[in-house]
């Protein structure tokens, strides 16, 4: 079971670098604006907001990373304190975004569901 949370982690931590990726580096791209459903002009006036938010992206995906890293290197308490903190935000960010902009459900279950997963798999694993 612990295999499979921390699988469900690493995915929602690749996402997220993905996310990242568009978010910071390619914001103004036409693919990236497609994926937003920008405007050529939207994604210039809002390209600061969009890099910095993009990090925050990463920042999770790292502390996922290092929580994955801790539980597979035998530190089981110090890696899911981790993995909770970083899926736990993206989980929680993915509800925001579902609750601010219920347009955009479709993006809040693909950003949220693999933290989730990972969740309810590292509770169970911890508890069983």
């Amino acid at each position: 079971m612990i295999t499979a949370a921390l699988i469900f982690a690493a995915l929602a931590a690749l996402l997220h670098v993905y996310i990242f990726t568009m978010e910071s580096l390619t914001w103004t791209s036409p693919r990236t604006r497609a994926a937003f459903g920008t405007t050529p002009e939207e994604a210039e006036t809002t390209k600061l907001l969009a890099f910095n938010q993009g990090f925050y992206n990463l920042f999770l995906a790292i502390v996922a990373g290092i929580g994955i890293a801790g539980v597979a290197l035998g530190h089981k308490a110090v890696g899911a304190v981790l993995l909770f903190a970083g899926v736990g935000s993206m989980a929680a960010a993915a509800v925001v975004l579902l609750l601010s902009a219920p347009d955009k459900a479709r993006a809040a279950l693909t950003q949220g569901t693999f933290p989730a997963i990972a969740i309810v798999l590292l509770v169970l694993a911890l508890t069983l």
